[in-house]
């Protein structure tokens, strides 16, 4: 089955999918959308210097996007931005730093299209096994830490009044961050994760009765604009990125519209605060 490259794309696609649906829904909880740009924009970074100093291109994101994800930490407990200032600043920073190192290095030939929208169809069976085996991971420790990360989205100070290590559990919640925009940066590209993580946990807080099953549906509905873009690239002949995130915005506006209430949505769930 895998010697197929269509079939490639789509066990790709769902592992990411499955992975990135659980940690869309915190970003969703948190209002991280722009947290969660500033690490794929970082991502090109990674890719950069990846080809400079040869270094394997996932390992190279995963710690470019790790080490912005400090640097806001640091920058927050130091400097008198504002945090969607200082996401701002890093965001556009590491993408222009990255732009400008591809720029002079003009030994090399890059697809710098593919890495801004993804190229899925040209993954291999090595990035499958990476897909699944760091999405295990990453699902491992998300929910190790499920616990403490989910309250405190709920409430910060009854967490600490309980005694979990709340810090700790930020800080690996935006490693895992890091780690999906790794291994899922050939999928849909750099420009593109945000939208992944964002549009199928949005979409399943409409049916979600509470965090869990919301974290499921999520992941369900990604898995399902996986294969209605990648069906719609190749009926279409439209890129294959582009086109699955397509698909989960139909999704997501079919969760809003009149019809939902027709299968029985229900109101979006608050399992989170919306002040939190």
């Amino acid at each position: 089955m895998l010697d197929d490259f269509f079939m490639r794309a789509l066990v790709a696609g769902i592992g990411v999918a499955i992975v990135a649906g659980p940690l869309g829904c915190f970003i969703v909880w948190r209002r991280l959308a722009y947290f969660g740009d500033t690490l794929s924009h970082a991502a090109l970074l990674g890719v950069a210097l990846a080809f400079l100093l040869q270094l394997n291109i996932t390992l190279a994101v995963f710690t470019v996007s790790a080490g912005v994800a400090l640097a806001l930490l640091m920058l927050q407990a130091r400097a008198s931005l504002s945090s969607d200032s200082l996401l701002g600043l890093l965001a556009h920073s590491a993408l222009a730093i990255g732009l400008v190192v591809l720029a002079f290095m003009t030994w090399v030939r890059i697809d710098l299209m593919g890495f801004l929208f993804g190229d899925i169809l040209a993954v291999s069976t090595t990035d499958i096994l990476v897909i699944y085996i760091g999405g295990a991971l990453v699902l491992g420790v998300l929910a190790a830490i499920w616990r403490p990360l989910f309250a405190a989205t709920v409430n910060r100070e009854l967490a600490d009044a309980e005694g979990l290590n709340v810090d700790r559990a930020n800080f690996i919640f935006m490693l895992l961050m890091a780690g999906v925009i790794a291994i899922s940066m050939k999928i849909v590209g750099v420009l593109l994760i945000t939208a992944m993580l964002i549009i199928p946990a949005a979409a399943a807080r409409r049916f979600a009765s509470g965090p869990e099953q919301m974290a499921l549906l999520a992941a369900l509905i990604g898995v399902v604009s996986v294969v209605g873009g990648l069906y719609g690239s190749l009926h279409w002949d439209t890129p294959s990125g582009p086109s699955i995130v397509v698909a989960a915005l139909v999704l997501f506006i079919l969760s809003i519209s009149p019809l939902a209430n027709l299968i029985g949505a229900n109101k979006p769930a608050r399992p989170v605060s919306d002040e939190s």
